[in-house]
């Protein structure tokens, strides 16, 4: 088992005690909403495995990870976890980067800023931990997410079109869509879309698991699935402040 090595919004890291013993048999596995792949990263390997993901910096990311692992981490040879290089980084424009540059930069601020958020990025300190990013220990955190990522399909399509594409009676898909009413994902999902998922679910021919938050309009898009309910507490405002806020982990069996 690995972990994910990225902190992202909404990440599962926290939930796979909860979700990995509901997982069935199956021979392929599929994320359509990869994020940091919490799961994928703390399961074990199934035969054939699918991380998809419309965010071109995350798939950037793994398939440079996957792929040129080495050159990634020379690129923060002479890198300091400083406000300074988090505001640099952070405004130069992607499009002008390598492929290797980008997912360094990428890396970078994913693990220096508040939040995990990908877009409206801040830099995060805290007076009571060091910095998530240790720059003396970037080849050792990711040496095992390159060996996992080693046999992986890495994909960036729409959901819908992912789940086309690998659904088959021996396939597991993952799917864990940005919650309903909320922020920070940086791209837009509208209530309807869980609706199409719902019914996508039913016509499927392999089988799905989705967690999504436990609110009145999720419960109506997927009426008539098996639901189970999952509480976890979360820091507000990164005080230390905790709120309890419900999750929905919802079978298509």
């Amino acid at each position: 088992m690995s972990y994910p090595f990225i902190p992202w919004l909404g990440g599962k890291r926290r939930l796979a005690k909860q979700i990995l013993p509901m997982f069935p048999d199956h021979q392929c596995y599929v994320e359509p909403f990869a994020g940091a792949a919490a799961l994928f990263f703390m399961k074990e390997p199934s035969k054939v495995e699918v991380l998809n993901d419309v965010n071109g910096d995350i798939v950037n990311l793994y398939r440079v990870v996957q792929h040129h692992l080495e050159e990634f981490i020379r690129q923060f040879k002479w890198a300091l976890v400083s406000r300074q290089m988090f505001k640099w980084l952070r405004d130069v424009p992607p499009e002008t980067l390598t492929d290797i540059q980008r997912a360094a930069r990428f890396y970078y601020l994913q693990k220096t800023c508040f939040g995990a958020r990908p877009t409206g990025r801040t830099f995060g300190t805290a007076p009571s931990a060091p910095p998530k990013l240790n720059l003396l220990r970037v080849e050792e955190e990711l040496s095992g997410a390159h060996i996992r990522l080693a046999r992986a399909y890495i994909e960036s399509e729409d959901w819908h079109a992912c789940m086309r594409r690998y659904d088959r009676p021996h396939t597991l898909f993952y799917m864990d869509p940005p919650y309903w009413k909320t922020e920070g994902y940086g791209v837009p999902f509208g209530l309807e879309e869980y609706g199409r998922m719902a019914t996508a679910m039913r016509e499927l021919k392999g089988r799905a698991i989705v967690s999504v938050n436990d609110i009145p309009e999720m419960r109506e898009a997927f009426a008539g699935f098996s639901m189970r309910e999952v509480s976890l507490r979360h820091t507000v405002g990164g005080s230390r402040c905790t709120v309890e806020r419900g999750e929905l982990i919802v079978c298509s069996w």
